[in-house]
Formats: structure tokens, C-alpha cells, sequence
């Protein structure tokens, strides 16, 4: 038995918006056997694009029940059923939300009209509801209204059933299947193909154009986490409907993936990328000296005239790196940057602060191991630095070199090859983008090489 269901709403993401329409058409399996309808009061206003669209106003509802009210009865509809819809995320999406907030857990089997159209009424230009009926003969009464729309709906169903000689949609509800969970657009087999390994991923529209970028230690199951559940992020909601072909880029190891997401992002600027479109925010240790003379340290986030000793990805990244120095040179917690509102350092008595802090050092003895410090930084900062992990094949490593500090390069190589001679490593190499989200990675891996092991030259 199935219940096939169309809603409208007051906007196109389930997490910020409200039902304002239901229509439920029950079907068994060879035709319509019954059908609920109600308007619903959303609790808002409904925009005026959306009136625009559907016809329905803020006053036609004003004397609808709330979904609270009729949830109970919506709830007897759909229990034991599986829910059928045109493009289904959208709907169950909605559905499960307005559930959760009426206090009730509500599941189900789902099956997409979309997704089992272009399997059984496959070279249609479009699938939208409107195109769809059209090309299977069925008249649409009242379009964009839960009705009408769930009416044409299950006529399609009917058709789709019928046209269904190798028991296509039985396969679709077996437990373990993840058909349905796919974007609606997108071909089964570019999901099957995707690798369990680490990569990049993009997702396009139907002109090919690249609309999202990710990377991933398991592309597969990193893609498949994108559609699972009910979307609790807008981008994710909308995205379904414009992803019609999804390529990958296998890297080996995370910090190639790294890079080449940062890369691409830059380089496509694709829409649903928002995080990296803006300023990446960087923090960074900065030197200065105090009215006593002594040189402190600072913690702060790295501005456009601002001058730092060393970046970071986050405050922690730069913390912990700033505690290891102060540790090694013997420096003082509070004069480090490390302890604040204090007047001595935790360190002073006991441990290896010398006593700066409490006036037992002069500034002339402390400042001379800071400057230690910060010289240390400028002959690592000189030095090649190789990091070599995992390639995408047996036979090879994945390479990445920092080449005094300023350039950064990567890609692939046999695991045989010599890492000892940066000269050569530069011409097999691909130089990465000068870009803060490349160095971002980078530095976050020279502070923690996780499964690539380091070396400078």
C-alpha cells in the first residue's frame, strides 16, 4: 500500500520553513483508493513569491488548522505505507520536521516519481511534474497546489507501475537499497562507480557546470552522507534538485585532497561552496615589546597590515605550537602569551620559566633566547620540507614539498623515487596556488604529520 503526497510550503528548506498545504492520495498498488486534503496555518506569513506561485495567502489560512492539530490524523495516513512523491526528499523532508516538532517519530519507505521516471519513461527532456504529465498523456487540474499536484502524481504512479516489467521499484524498497536516498536527477550508476578512498568530489548541474566542491577520506560514503536523513542545512535541501552528474579525483591522502579542493574551489568558485568564496580566517603569533623591555608573544588573528611571526589554521594549531617553543627555550607562560591575569606565570617557581615574569631575569637575558626562538623559525622557515604519504596506487607516494617556506608543491610519484634532491622533486611536481586555504593545510600538517612522514633537506 502506498500513500502518495504533495505539500506547499512557505519557502524551499524544510529547517526554516512550514507546510502550508497537504494532500495524501492512497493507492494500492493499481489505483487511487482514497484522498485527505487540508490547508495548513503555517504560524507566519507567506511570502509573496510563494503566493505568487501557488495562490495561497496569508489570509486563505489564517482559519487552517496548525500542523499540530492534524498531525495525529496525517500520522494514520502514511503509517504502514510507503510514501510516494514527486521529487520525495522535498516532501518527507518537510513532513519528518513538522512530525519532530508535534513531539511524534515518524519513518518510512520512500519511492521518488522523479527518480523512477527516468528509469522507466527513459529520454524526456525534463521530469518535472508538469513535463512528465504531459508526456504520459495525464491532465493536470490546479498545478502547484497539494491537490491537483498529488492527484497528477499518483496517475503517474499508476503508470509507472504498470510500465514496471522487471520488478524495477521492488528493488528500490529492498531494506539495504540506497536508491532512494539519491538526488533525484542523479544516474544510479555515477553513484556505484564512486571509490572507497580518499579524494575530491564535485557535483554538477545539468550543464555540466561545477556547483559544489568536497574532499573526502572515503569519497563514496562521504558523497552518500550528503542525501541521508532529513537536511538540516539549506545548501543540502536545494542541492539535490541541481546535482545531475557527480566526478571524482582520487588522491592518495588527505593533504593532497586538501589542497586540490582549495584549488578547485578557487578556481570554479562553485556556488554552493560558501566557506572559502570569503576571507579564510588565519591566526597567528605575534612579537612585540613591552614598556618593561621585555619581548613578548601574542596570540591573535592575522589582519590585512598586520605582520605575524608565524600563521595558523586555528587559535588552537597556534597554541599548541607557541606552548612547545616556550617549553623548549625555557621561555615564561605569561610573557609567552599562554596565561593571561597574572602576575607571575604558572611555571615561575617550579618549573622552566626563569623568572621573568617575577623580575629575577633581566629583559636582556630573556629577550636573547626569544630571539633564539624567532631565528630558529627563520632557518626552519629556509629549509625544503618533504612530506610523503600514501599514493593512489601500491607502486606510488603522494608528494608534497615546502620550498623555503614560499612555494608549496605536490602530486604523485613511484615508491622508489629519491625525495632528496628538491631541484628534480620541482620539475615532477605541480606548484600548488598561493592561496591561505593551500597553506592552511599545509601548516596543519607540518604540526601534524598524522599518516605522512616528514623531512627537511
Amino acid at each position: 500500500m502506498f500513500a502518495v503526497v504533495d505539500i506547499e510550503t512557505t519557502g524551499g528548506y524544510a529547517a526554516y520553513h512550514r507546510i502550508t498545504e497537504i494532500a495524501i492520495y492512497h493507492h494500492d498498488g493499481k489505483q487511487i483508493t482514497d484522498f485527505f486534503y487540508t490547508l495548513v496555518n503555517p504560524g507566519r506569513k507567506i511570502p509573496s513569491f510563494i503566493t505568487g506561485l501557488t495562490g495561497i495567502t496569508t489570509s486563505m489560512v489564517e482559519d487552517a488548522p496548525a500542523f499540530e492539530e492534524v498531525a495525529e490524523d496525517i500520522l494514520r495516513l502514511l503509517e504502514g505505507r510507503i510514501f510516494v512523491a514527486h521529487n520525495a526528499h522535498f516532501d518527507y523532508s518537510f513532513l519528518k520536521k513538522e512530525f519532530e516538532a508535534a513531539g511524534i517519530s515518524w519513518q518510512s519507505k520512500k519511492l521518488c516519481t522523479v527518480r523512477l521516471s527516468r528509469r522507466l519513461v527513459p529520454g524526456l527532456r525534463s521530469y518535472s511534474l508538469g513535463s512528465l504529465a504531459e508526456a504520459l498523456g495525464i491532465p493536470v487540474h490546479n498545478r502547484h497546489r497539494a491537490g491537483g499536484d498529488a492527484e497528477a502524481t499518483a496517475h503517474i504512479f499508476t503508470r509507472l507501475l504498470q510500465r514496471d516489467k522487471e520488478g524495477y521499484i521492488q528493488q528500490l524498497l529492498k531494506r539495504n537499497s540506497g536508491e532512494t536516498i539519491l538526488p533525484p536527477n542523479l544516474p544510479r550508476w555515477e553513484f556505484d562507480r564512486l571509490p572507497a578512498a580518499p579524494g575530491i568530489y564535485f557535483f554538477h548541474d545539468s550543464r555540466n557546470r561545477i556547483i559544489y566542491v568536497g574532499k573526502a577520506h572515503h569519497i563514496k560514503k562521504r558523497v552518500a552522507g550528503h542525501f541521508t536523513g532529513v537536511s538540516r542545512q539549506w545548501s543540502q535541501s536545494r542541492i539535490r534538485n541541481e546535482i545531475h552528474h557527480i566526478t571524482f579525483e582520487t588522491t592518495g591522502c588527505e593533504l593532497v585532497a586538501l589542497i586540490r579542493e582549495a584549488e578547485e574551489i578557487r578556481k570554479n568558485w562553485p556556488k554552493y561552496n560558501r566557506a572559502q568564496k570569503y576571507r579564510v580566517e588565519e591566526w597567528g603569533i605575534f612579537v612585540y615589546e613591552d614598556r618593561n623591555g621585555y619581548l613578548r608573544l601574542v596570540i591573535g588573528m592575522v589582519g590585512r597590515h598586520t605582520s605575524p611571526v608565524m600563521c595558523f589554521a586555528t587559535r588552537g594549531d597556534a597554541w599548541n605550537f607557541l606552548w612547545q617553543k616556550v617549553q623548549q627555550y625555557e621561555l615564561c607562560m605569561r610573557l609567552g602569551g599562554l596565561q593571561e591575569g597574572v602576575h607571575t606565570c604558572s611555571e615561575a617557581e617550579t618549573g622552566f620559566c626563569r623568572g621573568a615574569c617575577a623580575g629575577r631575569e633581566t629583559p636582556r637575558a630573556y629577550n636573547k633566547r626569544v630571539q633564539n626562538m624567532l631565528k630558529s623559525l627563520d632557518e626552519a622557515a629556509r629549509h625544503t620540507i618533504i612530506l610523503a604519504g600514501k599514493g593512489r596506487t601500491s607502486a606510488e607516494q603522494a608528494v608534497v614539498m615546502i620550498e623555503n617556506g614560499r612555494q608549496v608543491y605536490y602530486g604523485f610519484l613511484s615508491c622508489r623515487a629519491k625525495l632528496n634532491q628538491p631541484g628534480r622533486l620541482r620539475k615532477k611536481l605541480t606548484a600548488a596556488m598561493d592561496i591561505p586555504a593551500v597553506w592552511q593545510a599545509v601548516n596543519s600538517y607540518l604540526l601534524n604529520p598524522r599518516d605522512m612522514q616528514i623531512k627537511a633537506l
